[in-house]
């Protein structure tokens, strides 16, 4: 016969129950794996005048993003050291940097509808190349080896030879506010039109709009990028509903909508984990979307930014998000840019320009 347990054996099995149970339910209840959520893992502020600021790109090669700072010219800033390490030179009224690693070169796009030509690897200027009047953003067409620049107040775009530095031809667009723009790797250029709820697909090598199609219900139509594996572009529009739309890029079919913040400007999006990112400046938010396969989506996470920060640039190897921001204000004696925002910044002040790291660990 088996012995009975003593007394304080058996009043420890009998705590020892509540908590096995509470235990249990915890398991069961915890899920397979913690999820990960972006955080604000720095935010280097740079000395200096905040005149304005547009388009991110990044090195991956060497770590750096190029900033777009308008007057101030193209700002090179180190990653890794959270340094600043030139401003390029001539670069004056640079809306963003067109890289291209290739060629070990690098153009500024400049408001005045000039180019700035420099080394990638040392960052020198060579030249300033004139293509038109106006610019405002552009890209890079591997294919037929042309960047690309996109000009609003002309109506048009223009194509220029990256080796050769010069203008190639120029096509009129029917928009008065050409956005964002993103090749398709086979020669074709994908370019929102915001004034029309239009995305125009242009073929690089006879300079014509070859499509054009809706982007209802996504209205004004701003951030754009492009996933080549499955031929979806994603939209970023800034509607009163503001929407990332997913389209179809052989025939500019709408596959899905999902919400995102206002006031967006910058859409990136990842192959390797299958991500969309949108920068959404007015709602300050960080908004993340997961492709499950080419037609699923939905939402993986929103993060709380800073107001204005309203384009960025991946950093797919570390697995990071940068953004850049400023303290503004409204001055009511200067115009306000009230379509976009009712209190949408007219000034900034001096030296709060700040890059910003969203990291996961």
């Amino acid at each position: 016969m088996r012995p009975d347990r003593s007394p304080q054996i058996r009043r420890s099995s009998r705590r020892m129950v509540p908590l096995l149970a509470l235990l249990g339910t915890a398991l069961l209840a915890a899920p397979a794996h913690a999820k990960s959520f972006y955080h604000l893992g720095s935010a280097v502020t740079l000395p200096g005048k905040v005149p304005g600021w547009d388009y991110l790109t990044y090195d991956a090669a060497r770590s750096r993003l190029f900033i777009g700072r308008r007057l101030d010219g193209v700002t090179v800033f180190d990653v890794a050291t959270h340094k600043v390490v030139a401003t390029i030179a001539d670069s004056t009224g640079a809306n963003k940097a067109i890289l291209v690693p290739r060629l070990d070169r690098g153009f500024s796009v400049n408001g005045d509808g000039t180019s700035t030509e420099f080394v990638l690897s040392s960052l020198k200027t060579l030249r300033r190349i004139r293509f038109g009047h106006d610019a405002d953003a552009g890209s890079y067409e591997p294919v037929t080896g042309q960047l690309f620049f996109t000009m609003g107040d002309s109506r048009k775009v223009a194509f220029v030879d990256a080796r050769r530095g010069k203008l190639v031809a120029t096509l009129a667009l029917p928009s008065g506010h050409i956005e964002a723009s993103a090749p398709d790797g086979l020669g074709n250029i994908f370019v929102a039109e915001r004034d029309r709820d239009a995305v125009v697909r242009i073929d690089a090598r006879s300079h014509a709009v070859t499509a054009s199609w809706s982007t209802a219900p996504c209205h004004q139509p701003t951030g754009l990028d492009y996933d080549s594996a499955d031929q979806r572009i994603f939209v970023g529009c800034r509607g009163e509903h503001p929407l990332l739309a997913v389209l179809d890029a052989a025939n500019g079919a709408l596959v899905t909508t999902l919400p995102i913040g206002r006031g967006n400007d910058g859409v990136v999006y990842d192959p390797g984990r299958h991500r969309i990112y949108t920068a959404n400046g007015i709602d300050a938010n960080l908004v993340v979307i997961e492709q499950t396969d080419a037609d699923s989506y939905r939402l993986d996470q929103a993060i709380t930014t800073r107001p204005m920060a309203r384009t960025l640039a991946l950093d797919t190897a570390r697995d990071r998000v940068y953004l850049v921001d400023a303290e503004g204000g409204v001055d009511p004696g200067k115009r306000v840019h009230t379509a976009v925002a009712p209190f949408y910044p007219n000034f900034y002040f001096d030296q709060t320009f700040t890059v910003l790291t969203y990291q996961k660990n």
